[in-house]
């Protein structure tokens, strides 16, 4: 037996943001980075909230540190808000869930509503009860996982995501496709976190490169925008696999952003996960054989499942190729040797980081050491 639920109420389209025009007389707490305060962006979201009282807390950075969370708590205990607003990318959204949920537990506040706002399609953070905050000094993320921390509103609003830049479109999106295709081969998947990982992933397919050659398209910036969503809500309900779980470390080590490692691990953590070898196999595995299934969705050619799983890779690394994206560890400028310096120290972190336990093949550390090397 299994559940199925979504919690968060989604608003999405052109236009979604005025749906915050439904608050009244609310004291609203509004976390996010600086650039949305210096590019404005906080303005569409500060007219559709007049006759609100809004403070705003800035100070977030790229994978949030612990100490940025606490500070973040420190103002809501002094503001007590009856909203919390997240607005930017997965960075703004796991740091407000970290924030709120930590201030409700420490210093016994009452409920808060939490509103979602994503600036970049690639997370799905606005529907999953997952956060990752950063200890910094020990160059590790720790993924936190509560259904208390998924958002009661979501908004998902295109004009918000046509100014990204190109090659962040190509990290989020790569990032969306990773967690579409580890939540459809996870030991938790089922119906309807298939159909939902499906979906995503034939919108990533179709319209991710649009996106990245011309931001200004809304309608690829719209199918993006809810492809995201549903792969959050995909593996929100199925989790995700050893990509994550690799991805996590290298690129808390590296300091690589997420999507970006994710892109790098993908072919080599399908090719694992199949684990087809040799050419006479006809036993092929329930992952292969879903991996397959993927390629064929895709209109790729798949005249057996060998085939099938071939094609998906080969098909990954055309759309990398075509976004101009790092193949390898090294393409992001880190230095081979010191990759090298840490296999056994990132193949045994990746085994205890909560994401493996629903890779579709059980690993060890030569396997993760074996892909890592190809990725260097």
């Amino acid at each position: 037996m299994y559940n199925f639920e979504i919690k968060t109420k989604i608003s999405c389209g052109i236009g979604a943001l005025e749906s915050l025009k439904d608050i009244t007389n609310k004291k609203i707490f509004i976390i996010t980075d600086p650039f949305m305060i210096e590019s404005k962006t906080i303005d569409k979201i500060l007219i559709n909230l007049e006759g609100n009282d809004c403070n705003i807390f800035s100070e977030i950075v790229p994978d949030p540190p612990i100490e940025i969370v606490v500070k973040g708590m420190e103002k809501i205990k002094d503001y007590s808000p009856d909203i919390i607003i997240a607005l930017g990318g997965g960075s703004a959204i796991d740091a407000a869930k970290a924030i709120m949920d930590f201030s409700k537990q420490i210093f016994k506040i009452d409920e808060i509503e939490f509103i979602a706002i994503p600036t970049t399609s690639g997370t799905g953070s606005e529907v999953t009860s997952f956060s990752v905050i950063t200890d910094a000094q020990k160059g590790t993320k720790y993924p936190l996982v509560s259904d208390d921390l998924i958002p009661n509103k979501a908004i998902l609003d295109p004009e918000l995501v046509k100014t990204v830049p190109n090659f962040i479109t190509a990290d989020t999106g790569m990032d969306v496709l990773t967690h579409a295709i580890e939540a459809y081969v996870s030991t938790d998947s089922n119906d309807f976190s298939d159909a939902l990982a499906e979906k995503a992933i034939k919108l990533v397919h179709e319209y991710l490169i649009d996106a990245y050659k011309d931001g200004s398209n809304l309608e690829a910036r719209e199918k993006m925008h809810n492809a995201s969503c549903m792969a959050g809500l995909a593996f929100n309900q199925a989790s995700l696999g050893l990509n994550h779980g690799i991805a996590h470390i290298v690129g808390a080590k590296f300091h690589i952003p997420h999507g970006r490692t994710n892109s790098i691990l993908l072919p080599y953590v399908i090719e694992y996960n199949a684990n087809i070898s040799g050419y006479n196999n006809a036993s092929y595995s329930d992952t292969a054989k879903k991996y397959a299934q993927i390629a064929k969705m895709l209109g790729l050619e798949c005249s057996n499942v060998r085939l099938g799983v071939k094609n998906l890779v080969n098909e990954i690394k055309k759309m990398q190729k075509n976004m101009n994206m790092p193949m390898k560890l090294t393409d992001c400028k880190v230095n081979k040797v010191d990759v090298e310096n840490l296999l056994p120290e990132i193949a045994q972190l990746a085994l205890k980081d909560g994401c493996t336990k629903t890779n579709p093949r059980i690993p060890n550390d030569s396997g993760i050491i074996d892909i890592l090397k190809q990725i260097i």
